[in-house]
């Protein structure tokens, strides 16, 4: 089996987006948003099939964890009562996605974080993910600023009310930024990797897992800069005074494969312990095209994976074991299923 454990709903339907604009252009002239539109089965059903669905049957992925789109969390827009619309409208539709498809995908949410709002107040949401929409997990924000970095780091006591809620809840968090602000970065080409290199820093430098041992991160597109510039993070952790790299932090946090070129995937299985690695995709995703040097999109990188020199009993827990065990509640819902 082949889980694909970095999927969003890039082409959910136009009403769907639309709303999102009306609702940001009612906050900056000070009325009320309009109400949210009717969206049918069958126009979900269309947004899928002939995008996501399509392309996991082409490239012989089973499922997809899958949730909103990333770039269009927008956290920085509006205030806490927009994000908090914006965010259930978002989540209700993953999961109408995933009551069509429940074969195919399975949700993840994301949350209703502000600027300068406690992060607990993100706490209902997740446990409304979880509990009544029946996701896997949740993708958290580490700058809802927009590329300003105005939060704290993840380390920073400021952001253990969640976590404590995601380690009773039993479900991991991916580390995934949104659009951005700050003319310096492109979103999907620096903003996107900075914050994968950023959140694996700022682990390296705190004691995060020893204070919340059950705590799971999953840092997507490969973890940024860190398996290319592994010896530099296990050098700054002796510098720094820090325990080993792969004793204080690699326990409790994993990477997926979302890195477009074989040798990027290469050196990722090379450098990383097999352990850490989830099989991801995010294809209609950040990089669409088709790579003239090899004829098939980028995002295909099932390719890659099946090239690398991972071992049969490696590549199976990449594909399939180590997203069931980072997401225990998944594999609840695959054995019910009887997969």
């Amino acid at each position: 089996m082949i889980i694909d454990c970095h999927g969003h709903y890039t082409t959910a339907p136009a009403a769907h987006t639309s709303w999102r604009e009306a609702q940001t252009a009612a906050f900056d002239d000070g009325g009320p948003a309009p109400a949210y539109p009717a969206i049918s089965d069958d126009e979900i059903r269309e947004s899928i099939e002939g995008s996501q669905l399509r392309l996991m049957a082409e490239r012989g992925i089973d499922l997809t964890i899958f949730s909103p789109r990333a770039s269009a969390m927008g956290h920085h827009h509006g205030d806490e009562a927009v994000s908090a619309a914006w965010t259930r409208a978002s989540n209700d539709l993953v999961a109408r996605v995933v009551d069509l498809f429940p074969e195919h995908f399975a949700g993840v949410g994301q949350l209703p974080q502000s600027v300068g709002v406690p992060i607990e107040r993100s706490v209902a949401e997740l446990r409304r993910c979880v509990e009544e929409l029946g996701f896997v997990g949740v993708n958290l924000n580490p700058d809802p600023s927009g590329g300003h970095w105005t939060a704290p780091p993840l380390t920073d006591r400021h952001w253990y009310p969640f976590y404590e809620a995601m380690v009773e809840l039993d479900v991991p968090a991916m580390v995934h930024v949104s659009a951005v602000t700050n003319p310096n970065f492109h979103a999907t080409g620096s903003h996107y990797l900075n914050a994968d290199t950023t959140a694996f820093m700022q682990l390296v430098q705190a004691d995060l897992f020893r204070d919340l041992p059950g705590l799971r991160l999953v840092i997507p597109h490969g973890g940024g800069a860190v398996p290319y510039h592994w010896g530099r993070f296990r050098g700054l952790a002796d510098m720094l005074g820090r325990p080993a790299v792969e004793d204080a932090v690699m326990g409790n946090v994993f990477f997926d494969t979302c890195v477009y070129h074989q040798p990027g995937i290469d050196l990722l299985v090379d450098v990383i312990e097999p352990e850490n690695i989830l099989f991801g995709s995010e294809m209609v995703g950040a990089v669409r095209g088709i790579d003239p040097r090899t004829g098939h999109h980028f995002d295909d990188t099932r390719r890659y994976v099946e090239a690398s020199g991972l071992k049969p009993e490696d590549r199976d827990r990449v594909y399939e074991h180590n997203a069931r065990r980072v997401y225990p509640r998944l594999d609840q819902r695959l054995r019910a299923q009887g997969r």
